[in-house]
């Protein structure tokens, strides 16, 4: 009985240690989320905030930005956006604080490819955007590209996935050869 016991004790052990190093030492996808939420949550904002909030967040988000960050983006269908560095980041940020009353911004569906290194990463996923006033989500497939720089993960380029929807919207006005 003393045998099953310390064998029963010795198994919670390991286990409660091995939860408290997950813990302690996240895996590096695990932080790349975490980091992808804050974004997310640093992008959203709602229509009561203050002009001194609005900045603070604006700058809150460009930090998680490198700061040679490229941007290569389509907002909507045929709208291309192409900007580099963490300055524009937060001028788009104010720009579209003060373009839209408020904004709600989710990653969905992230999944994270560490590079064998451990120094850079790749982050797909799908973002889904709700505008204060219109029916409509945007949903667009997006990758962050990250690398670990001064020991903490920073995004340093950013690009749309073209999609068939795009594609096919960019076939409908390219003028026909005929």
């Amino acid at each position: 009985m003393k045998i099953v016991f310390r064998i029963v004790l010795l198994a919670a052990l390991a286990a409660a240690g091995f939860w408290l190093w997950t813990i302690l030492f996240p895996s590096p996808g695990k932080i790349i989320r975490r980091q992808l939420n804050a974004v997310a949550k640093c992008a959203s904002f709602a229509a009561d905030e203050g002009t001194l909030a609005r900045m603070a967040d604006a700058e809150s988000l460009a930090g998680y930005f490198s700061t040679n960050v490229e941007v290569n983006i389509n907002i909507r269908e045929g709208d291309r956006q192409d900007f580099v560095g963490r300055d524009q980041i937060t001028q788009a940020a104010l720009a579209a604080r003060s373009a839209v009353s408020s904004l709600s911004v989710k990653f969905l569906d992230v999944a994270v490819t560490v590079a064998p290194d451990k120094q850079s990463a790749v982050a797909d996923f799908t973002v889904e955007a709700r505008v204060s006033g219109e029916q409509d989500l945007i949903v667009q497939e997006m990758k962050f590209t990250l690398r670990k720089i001064g020991g903490h993960w920073l995004i340093t380029r950013v690009e749309t996935i073209r999609t068939l929807s795009i594609l096919n919207f960019e076939l409908r006005r390219a003028p026909s050869i005929v």
